[in-house]
Parts: C-alpha cells; structure tokens; sequence
C-alpha cells in the first residue's frame, strides 16, 4: 500500500462517537466548556438525541442512551480521546474560565498535556508539542 494525499485519500477524519446517559450534561460539558459548536443534530419528540460537535477541525458525535440500552458497565472507563492543538494551555485557561476543572497540565511524550473527565467519565485530553522536559508541570508563573 503506498502513501495518499489528504485530497486522494478515500478515509478523511475519524471522529470519536460517545454514548451518553445525559445530553444536555454532555452539551454544559462539550459545548459549554470546550467549545464545541453543534454542526449536525437528529431530534426526537423534541428532544436532541444525537449532535455532530465540532472545534476546529476535530469533530466528536454524542448519542444519548435509550433507557433499555444503556451498558451495564461504566461508561468512559479505559477510553481516551485525545485532541492535538496548537496550544493546550489555551484550552486549559479558556476551559477554567468556563467553570470546567482540568486537570494541571504537564509534559508527556513531548506534548503539553490537560485532561478531563466529561460527565459520562470519558477521558479527554487536549495536547500540544513543547520542548521541555519530560514531566514538567505546569505552573503560570513560569509559563505564562
């Protein structure tokens, strides 16, 4: 298999879909918080069931449970999606301004890297390359 371009390759985005037991919770979170912008939705009766979100060009799809259909197990537990950006740390004040509770953010694998937990316990990160040392924590004084 040879390498395609963007424009020749028939797979464009993947695009993280979540189950989730409350909608409007996960809008407080996703739109409220982070930014997301609902580009595409599907209602029933009313109701918002299902929403394309999108910040910049990553995208996540939400769908809220049928009672009857929830898993059995907790929702989010091993899973992480994990958002590259330009700069973390943006995301990191932007998103503390808007009441949400990041985690404080550190060096991995040379990214600048904040973590959180939506209200379904899914873990979602937002990273950004830096040249620092591995492990360093973030502290405003120093960074900015």
């Amino acid at each position: 298999m040879t390498a395609q371009s963007a424009a020749e390759a028939n797979i464009q985005q993947a695009v993280p879909f979540l189950g989730v037991t409350e909608m409007e919770a996960s809008l407080a979170f996703y739109r409220d918080g982070l930014g997301f912008d609902i580009m595409h939705r599907w209602d029933v009766e009313g109701r918002l069931r299902w929403c394309w979100l999108q910040n910049g060009g990553a995208a996540i799809m939400l769908q809220e449970y049928k009672p009857d259909f929830k898993p059995k197990g907790a929702l989010g537990e091993g899973v992480s999606v994990c958002f590259m950006c330009r700069d973390a740390l943006a995301v990191y004040h932007e998103a503390r301004a808007r009441g949400l509770s990041p985690s404080r953010p550190f060096v991995g694998n040379a990214l600048w890297v904040t973590s959180f937990t939506d209200p379904d316990g899914y873990r979602i990160d937002f990273e950004s390359p830096t040249e620092l040392p591995e492990d360093t924590q973030y502290s405003q004084d120093r960074h900015g």
